[in-house]
């Protein structure tokens, strides 16, 4: 690992608010969608915002990322190339891409990411992506400490891992069930997310091993108990999953990730943050209290039971107490927990339905629900999906960002000057001309000199030291103070954003690297010329085109998983008893039936069907 290795937290930012606020609340990189072309639809912003976002962030030293990951049809090329450059000119730092001929086009000057739709597994891979161009990948969530420390050994290239949020169930890039039944592509930023929607689980007889169930529904990533150990095998940034969460689901998980990596970076000199400025909160970062379907660490340590949320794809919320008397209109609650009004209560009734309650009003444990009470019963485990006194200090500004800075206030031949320094180094001088008379008061001049250079108020700074280096305390009017120190902040900032530099670019973009495979499947996502002209250019000889430019198919993987139904439902055959024969299985959604291929040996469930136009025409 290179000496001060820098570990960036990498927030989520649905729009220019969100993207101010995770700044302000510890972030040192944002993520956002431009107006076209991220894999998130619903989640596009324009240029001119995303300047905005790029001039606050660079005021911290903090980066703006545009999300460009979607697979691109030949009318498209043109556009993208043309957006590349607004994108560039408008401050972005880097572009998270997932088709290569993108790469064949003009790009501006900036840096490249390869998103983690390319299905970046493999130190192969990710070597090959640095050898052309990339100076991030951003690996697999599914992979083990293992496979990322092996990845980190054998390439330079900078490594993001995702550490909350949402898990697609589906390797990323690789799911093609919601084209399949809807026609939107997961791929070009459509998700119809058909994962959340119940299912059931039958045996080749018809006999249900479940029923109506969330059975590709996953819980929700929690790395917080492993970023040491993720920066310890390579990891340098740190990915929150959410551009499509609300924004106290951004402040609340920035601010807690923030903690945890100050905290682990303490005492340990290898390491040094990604931005500059330090953030103050009006709340206590609880991550529990937002959104999250449980949480997992997925497969960081290996398989593991328990990595579904098979009853619900909502928001349960955090376990509260159970329920020991009900009223005609309330309930009461054997908790130590306290209750407001306004909290949000949720059980799952006697058919595993969630259910939720708003708490009109709250006294003690006793708490009287805005809604009708159905299929609660004494002894039902409540939880807490809704905290309003936290709610009610994130809907307020509820953090600052400052940069600490040393103030100097010396003589001149003229005047007095103050020089003002950042943590950084960054420096900015400012004189004042006056005609300098001792002060009557000495002492008292002192202070003041000192506590009005100090009062830097609503800016981006704050003084960690006022040194005064004058041959004696003069009489300096308070205006005339208060205007020294506004220009000196004033042309502080000017200097801090001239010395800001954007990450260049990888140079290295080399004609004769071979990508790993020479023939390339569906999977791959070839939906240009100029990608697949980019794959033949190093080594591929047959290119399949992507899975959604086929009208006709056959029966293909229209999902790739390391989430097996055959585990959950102790049906693997690595853990059973010797000469165990499992079952064939298929998966029901609705009136779509999808056969289930196991692939042992890689550890893998392929979800196996057709595409809709194919099954429509039969």
């Amino acid at each position: 690992m290179n000496q001060r290795q820098k570990l960036e937290l990498l927030a989520p930012a649905k729009n220019l608010e969100f993207g101010i606020e995770a700044i302000n609340h510890g972030a040192d990189a944002l993520y956002i969608g431009g107006p076209t072309f991220g894999a998130r639809a619903a989640a596009g912003n324009s240029v001119a915002d995303i300047a905005k976002l790029a001039a606050y962030a660079h005021r911290y030293d903090a980066k703006v990322l545009v999300a460009f990951n979607t697979i691109l049809r030949d009318d498209e090329l043109e556009d993208a190339q043309r957006l590349t450059h607004q994108l560039y000119d408008a401050g972005v730092d880097a572009l998270i891409v997932q088709d290569l001929g993108l790469l064949r086009l003009d790009l501006p000057p900036i840096a490249l990411h390869a998103s983690t739709q390319l299905d970046n597994r493999t130190p192969e891979k990710v070597r090959f992506l640095e050898e052309v161009g990339f100076s991030r990948a951003v690996l697999a969530r599914e992979l083990s400490l293992a496979q990322i420390r092996e990845i980190a050994q054998q390439t330079s290239i900078q490594l993001e891992f995702f550490i909350h949020g949402a898990l697609c169930v589906s390797y990323s890039g690789q799911c093609y069930i919601s084209h399949a039944i809807t026609g939107r592509s997961a791929n070009r930023g459509e998700c119809a997310q058909l994962c959340r929607v119940p299912c059931t689980l039958e045996n080749r007889d018809g006999i249900a091993l479940a029923k109506d169930q969330h059975l590709l529904s996953l819980k929700d990533m929690n790395q917080s108990a492993n970023l040491q150990a993720l920066a310890e095998a390579g990891i340098s940034s740190f990915k929150i999953e959410g551009r499509l969460k609300d924004l106290s689901y951004v402040k609340n998980v920035t601010a807690w990730y923030r903690q945890q990596l100050d905290a682990i970076m303490a005492g340990q000199p290898q390491w040094q943050r990604a931005s500059v400025g330090r953030s103050r909160y009006t709340f206590t970062p609880q991550p529990e209290k937002s959104f999250n379907r449980g949480s997992t660490d997925y497969f960081l340590h290996g398989r593991q039971i328990e990595i579904n949320s098979f009853l619900s794809p909502k928001f349960a919320g955090e376990p509260v107490g159970t329920v020991s008397r009900l009223g005609d209109k309330w309930l009461e609650v054997q908790s130590n927990e306290i209750f407001h009004n306004g909290d949000g209560i949720s059980y799952f009734n006697q058919k595993k339905e969630l259910v939720g309650l708003r708490v009109n009003r709250a006294e003690g444990n006793r708490l009287f629900p805005a809604e009708t009470m159905r299929g609660l019963s004494v002894g039902t485990e409540l939880f807490r999906n809704h905290d309003q006194e936290l709610e009610k200090l994130l809907e307020k500004k509820s953090a600052e960002r400052h940069i600490s800075v040393n103030m100097q206030l010396s003589d001149t031949d003229e005047g007095v000057s103050l020089q003002i320094t950042d943590e950084q180094g960054v420096s900015a001088s400012v004189a004042l001309a006056l005609v300098k008379e001792p002060a009557s008061n000495p002492e008292r001049a002192v202070t003041t000199l000192q506590e009005q250079l100090a009062k830097l108020g609503n800016t981006m700074f704050v003084a960690d030291k006022v040194e005064l280096t004058l041959s004696q305390p003069w009489f300096i009017p308070v205006s005339s103070l208060n205007a020294l120190r506004r220009d000196a902040v004033q042309q502080l900032e000017l200097a801090r954003a001239a010395a800001y530099q954007r990450p260049a670019p990888s140079t290295q973009r080399s004609p004769l690297a071979v990508f790993p495979q020479q023939k390339l499947t569906y999977l791959s996502n070839v939906y240009n010329q100029q990608a697949a002209a980019f794959y033949q250019q190093h080594g591929v000889g047959t290119i399949a085109p992507a899975y959604e430019m086929n009208q006709e198919s056959d029966e293909v993987s229209l999902m790739i998983t390391k989430h097996c139904l055959r585990y959950s439902f102790n049906q693997c055959p690595k853990e059973r008893e010797p000469g165990f024969k499992p079952e064939s299985l298929v998966l029901k959604m609705g009136k779509d039936a999808f056969r289930l291929k196991f692939d042992c040996k890689r550890c893998e469930m392929h979800v196996l069907g057709k595409s809709k136009q194919s099954r429509l025409s039969k």
